[in-house]
């Protein structure tokens, strides 16, 4: 059952822990179909001295080839990628390459493409060049951010000795991180001296990395299991409130269910397996959130959406280690719990104050959103204060059971599975939308929450089927303009075939794909004046010659 991991490397070739190893370690990972990130900065950079005399080839050769690895052993034994995270400290002297890969990757792609060679991510072009197996993050700290505002020069520092190998201007680095980002997607951010904050445990050591999405953050050789509550399940369409009660009791029994999870589950190596034990951390989430907004006819964007997010999420966690807490009361808290009570129980009592949107908290730099009360529904903002007021209140006097509880994963897969119209806490980013599959071909996703959302925003019946049809298409080409039952008899199209458009249309990706000897047959093709030579090419196209 665990999805997310978080490897350790050291600054050694060959040895356990080190890089050749790592390769080793997610491999197994990647077989079993999970996902495993990374911090790299233990690595020395390039022209940095070696023991054995010479200078190191420097960090990027190596991520060069962990990428070739991760693209090999495609994730779970099927077509699917292998899910990795990189991660790098903005102060390792080979960050500037780093930040850069993925931009100086896609122009080779580019060129590629325009070689004539296939422009699909699983196409010659991407699997010819390197980067394209992992999601790269930059570690920042404060103290970065505080030389950029002060417009002064950042030092990039060797791994072997700390000395400063390197000025860059501040601006400049942070420049070409939101170019980058820009340009590809690549690399996120995440923020250290922030994460580190808020973390529970940090006598086990410091945060240095996450899982491939990023939800999972904590020490090295940790491991999270994920479960997902669908949120629509527990939205009550006729007044449009959510199931407090029931929800409250699915958190509580899916965090029993993933505790117990911790027992049954299969580990890439001895370190990884041991702390699970000592941490026991957890990964309880939710997804369709974008759907409850939608169908309350609340903006996505606006601060009653995120009032309603936050509480959702504040219930969802304040309820998770409440339970926590009441099994550390009969089971014994998770062994590491006593060295670092004093950090969790802050950590907790920072979750209670954000319930409260309280003034002042507890050892953090930035402030947090709290909840807005004249933005949440009172309900919701109840039930969130209650849970952190229980879950401060039995971790005080019985621990809690496990160092972490709650995720909220993107959801991408399950999310399909479980019929949810958006993942995690994402908004649907189209009505209608194809997802093209590793393995081949499209999937047509269609939202279903659509009438239901109009409904909620005054619209009468003509006009929501008027919206619908706009934006879903009406899925059959009776009455269509332009290409319809009337023009297509006029093409010479007999009824069958007119039926056999019209089954065909309702799940394609786009018109034209419908219209080929493979839906139609060679007889039709041929009555319509079409030779083989023409219907069996894949650059020709039926509906343009028509």
């Amino acid at each position: 059952p665990h999805a997310c991991f978080i490897l350790s490397v050291e600054d050694d070739l060959v040895g356990d822990g080190g890089i050749m190893d790592l390769w080793v370690r997610e491999a197994r990972i990647f077989k079993y179909g999970s996902g495993v990130g990374t911090n790299y900065s233990n690595i020395r950079g390039e022209g940095e001295k070696l023991s054995g005399g010479g200078t190191s080839s420097g960090l990027m050769s190596f991520l060069k080839i962990g990428d070739r690895a991760a693209g090999a052993i495609k994730s779970g034994g099927t077509t699917r990628r292998a899910a990795k995270m990189v991660c790098l400290d903005i102060d390792h002297p080979e960050i500037e390459q780093f930040v850069n890969w993925k931009v100086e990757e896609e122009k080779k792609v580019a060129a590629l493409i325009d070689a004539g060679y296939a422009s699909d991510y699983e196409g010659e072009a991407y699997r010819t060049v390197s980067g394209q197996n992992s999601n790269n993050s930059v570690r920042i700290p404060n103290s970065f951010f505080e030389k950029l505002e002060k417009g002064e020069d950042w030092e990039l520092k060797a791994r072997t000795d700390g000395r400063v190998m390197k000025k860059v201007p501040a601006k400049e680095l942070w420049n070409q991180i939101s170019y980058a980002a820009w340009r590809c997607a690549d690399p996120g951010t995440q923020y250290n001296t922030t994460i580190n904050e808020w973390h529970t445990c940090p006598e086990g050591g410091e945060i240095r990395a996450s899982n491939p999405c990023s939800e999972y953050m904590f020490l090295d050789n940790t491991a999270c299991n994920l479960a997902s509550a669908n949120l629509i399940k527990f939205f009550n369409f006729e007044n449009n409130t959510l199931d407090v009660e029931g929800f409250e009791y699915v958190c509580r029994l899916w965090t029993t269910v993933l505790e117990i999870s911790v027992l049954m589950a299969q580990f890439p190596s001895k370190e990884v397996a041991q702390l699970s034990y000592e941490y026991r951390t957890l990964g309880l989430g939710y997804a369709n959130l974008g759907t409850v907004l939608m169908v309350s006819g609340i903006p996505y964007d606006s601060e009653k959406a995120r009032a309603i997010a936050g509480s959702i999420t504040a219930i969802m966690t304040g309820i998770a280690y409440k339970t926590s807490a009441e099994m550390a009361e009969v089971m014994g808290a998770f062994p590491r719990y006593e060295e670092n009570k004093t950090h969790m129980l802050r950590v907790m009592r920072n979750h209670r104050l954000a319930a409260y949107d309280a003034d002042s908290y507890e050892g953090l730099s930035v402030k947090p959103q709290g909840l807005k009360a004249q933005y949440c529904p009172d309900y919701l903002l109840k039930a969130a204060c209650k849970a952190w007021d229980d879950a401060v209140e039995l971790g005080e006097k019985f621990g809690y059971r496990n160092a972490q509880a709650t995720v909220i994963a993107p959801t991408g897969t399950i999310g399909l599975v479980m019929d949810c119209d958006t993942t995690g806490v994402e908004p649907d980013f189209a009505l209608v939308k194809f997802k093209k599959l590793s393995g081949g071909g499209y999937m047509k996703i269609v939202n279903q929450s659509v009438p239901v959302a109009l409904t909620n925003l005054g619209y009468n019946e003509k006009e929501r089927d008027a919206i619908i049809k706009y934006a879903v298409g009406a899925g059959t080409f009776a009455g269509a303009p332009h290409i319809n039952h009337q023009t297509l008899s006029e093409k010479g199209f007999i009824a069958s075939e007119i039926a056999k458009l019209d089954k065909a249309v309702v799940s394609a990706f786009e018109i034209g794909f419908v219209f080929n000897v493979y839906a139609l047959g060679e007889e039709c093709l041929q009555r319509l004046g079409f030779t083989p030579e023409q219907y069996y090419n894949f650059e020709w196209s039926l509906l343009e010659a028509l």
